[in-house]
């Protein structure tokens, strides 16, 4: 592969403990190809797409995205990433369109049909009533993928997205 848009070399993880993680895994991905990481409870797969992200530092490997290594290039990189680690903090006391409008302010997104467009793309009404406490637990997950793609990344990381 030429170059990749995303490389992983090596990757590993202990915890303070000692506790092994994650040990010596690599990948390449190139534009346009999916992956899926799967195993056991405990395999390492969150760990690892929270060190794609910069929220846990490897104890020892590289991720390079788009030719740039991760460290260092935070500021650069991750504005182009969307992602959805476990459970994002949503207001309960809010609508789904007040929820993504904060995230959008806090992002500088400028593009105001936005989040009308990525609640239409999860089949989630636009400007409803109901608040976020209000949901299943079926749109709680659908919105946090319209937060995952609402900014139109160029890479997506999700962490069980179908639960």
């Amino acid at each position: 592969m030429d170059r990749a848009l995303l490389d992983i070399k090596n990757l590993s993880a202990w915890y303070s403990d000692r506790k092994k993680v994650l040990s010596g895994f690599s990948l390449a991905l190139a534009e346009q190809e999916m992956a899926g990481l799967i195993g056991l409870n405990g395999a390492g797969k969150t760990t690892t797409m929270k060190m794609l992200l910069g929220l846990t530092q490897p104890t020892s490997g590289n991720v390079t995205i788009w030719g740039k290594s991760l460290m260092g290039n935070e500021k650069k990189l991750l504005p182009r990433i969307g992602s959805l680690i476990e459970s994002p903090g949503f207001y309960p006391n809010l609508t789904a369109t007040e929820n993504l409008r904060i995230f959008a302010a806090l992002r500088g997104l400028k593009n105001q049909s936005a989040i009308k467009s990525a609640l239409e793309l999860v089949g989630l009404p636009y400007r409803d009533k109901k608040l976020f406490s209000q949901y299943s637990l079926g749109m709680k997950q659908r919105l946090a993928i319209a937060l995952a793609v609402m900014h139109d990344p160029e890479l997506l990381i999700l962490d069980e997205p179908i639960n």
